[in-house]
């Protein structure tokens, strides 16, 4: 696969029901010892890494992450296949560079630099 999905996030009100839900279910070990009860799941064997924590506003919602070399130009290519750029390449600290589009279904998808 060109660019391969990198990371997931699943986020809703309660960060930590969300977290007690995947690591009972599924086994997942979830760390989300900082300020922002950010759960992090790190990648095993055969699968990615992702997040387990609270949304903005409030509303759940699950989203991937597809791994790119070159934000903008990915951005540029969605563009080109009639989608829209929903929030231009930004940098989170101490993490990757990020951007979201909305695919032809409306659903918000992520791309990331690679970590």
């Amino acid at each position: 696969m060109a660019n391969p999905v990198g990371w997931f996030e699943v986020a809703g009100p309660n960060a930590g029901a969300l977290q007690r839900f995947y690591a009972d279910a599924f086994g997942w070990e979830i760390d989300a010892n900082n300020p922002q009860n950010y759960g992090m799941v790190a990648a095993q064997e055969g699968g990615i890494g992702g997040g387990v924590g609270p949304s903005p506003d409030g509303q759940p919602y699950v989203i991937f992450y597809i791994a790119v070399p070159d934000l903008q130009a990915a951005l540029d290519q969605v563009g080109k296949a009639g989608c829209t750029t929903v929030t231009p390449p930004m940098d989170v600290p101490g993490g990757p560079s990020l951007a979201y589009f909305t695919d032809p279904a409306g659903n918000r998808i992520g791309l990331m630099t690679a970590m």
